[in-house]
C-alpha cells in the first residue's frame, strides 16, 4: 500500500538545517497494523504527517498504492487523502459546536456523498459503535472515552483504506485506552483496515503486528 524511499524532512534553522527525518525507507502492506515508537523528538509525528499527506515539504519518494505522491500537486494530494485516509488524534479533534451525528456526517459531506446516503451511513456507524443514544449530544457532554469512540467512528465512516492514529489513548484512563486498542485490533483483523499508530506505550504497540522504532530522525533496524 505504502512505499517510502529515502525520505528526508529538513527544517531550515538559523544554526543550520535540522533533519527531523533522514533517509527513511519503509513499506506498509495492505492489512498491516504498524506501531511507530521512539523518544520525543525522534520524528514519529513528522513521519505520520507525511504519511497522512499533511506535510509536503519533504524530499524523496512516496508511493500510495499505484500513485506517486511525490509527483502530485497540493490539490491532488488533498483528494488522495480524502478518499483513502482517516485520522484519530490524541485530543479527539471533534468539532465542539456540532453534535455526534453532525461530526460523523462531516467527512461524508467533504466527499460529496448525497444527503440521503449520508444519513444511512451515519446511522449504520452510530449503531455499529453503540453510540445511537449519543447522536444528539455535543462533545462537551461526553466522557473522554466516548469522545475518542466518536473520533474512531468518524475516521472510519467513509471507509478509508488507511487509519493513522497519533497517541490515540494518550488522554484516556487505562480501561478506556484498552477499549480503544481492542477496537483497533478488531478493525484490523476482522475488517482488514490498515492502521499505523504512533505511541509511547509498549502495551499499545504490542497490538500491532510489527513495530518501527525511530531515533534522531533515523529508522532503526
Amino acid at each position: 500500500m505504502i512505499q517510502l524511499t529515502n525520505v528526508d524532512r529538513v527544517y531550515p534553522l538559523k544554526g543550520g538545517p535540522f533533519y527531523a527525518l533522514r533517509g527513511i525507507s519503509l513499506g506498509i502492506e495492505e492489512g498491516d497494523f504498524v506501531s511507530i515508537m521512539g523518544p520525543s523528538g525522534s520524528g514519529k509525528s513528522t513521519l505520520l504527517n507525511i504519511l497522512g499527506l499533511h506535510d509536503s515539504a519533504w524530499s524523496g519518494e512516496y508511493r500510495f498504492g499505484t500513485t506517486n505522491v511525490h509527483g502530485l500537486n497540493q490539490k491532488q494530494r488533498l483528494e488522495l487523502q480524502k478518499k483513502n485516509i482517516g485520522f484519530v488524534f490524541q485530543s479527539y479533534h471533534l468539532l465542539d459546536d456540532l453534535t455526534v451525528y453532525e461530526n460523523l456526517e462531516i467527512p461524508l459531506s467533504y466527499r460529496d456523498v448525497p444527503k440521503a446516503e449520508r444519513q444511512t451511513i451515519v446511522c449504520d456507524a452510530l449503531d455499529r459503535f453503540h453510540i445511537v443514544a449519543k447522536k444528539d449530544l455535543f462533545p462537551s457532554q461526553l466522557s473522554g472515552g466516548q469522545q475518542q469512540l466518536v473520533a474512531v467512528a468518524r475516521a472510519l465512516v467513509a471507509q478509508p483504506r488507511l487509519i493513522l492514529a497519533d497517541e490515540p489513548t494518550g488522554n484516556l484512563h487505562s480501561d478506556q485506552g484498552r477499549e480503544i486498542m481492542e477496537l483497533f485490533r478488531q478493525l484490523n483483523r476482522k475488517d482488514g483496515v490498515t492502521i499505523v499508530q504512533v505511541t509511547h506505550s509498549e502495551a499499545n504497540a504490542a497490538y500491532g503486528n510489527r513495530v518501527l522504532r525511530l531515533a534522531d530522525g533515523l529508522l532503526l533496524r
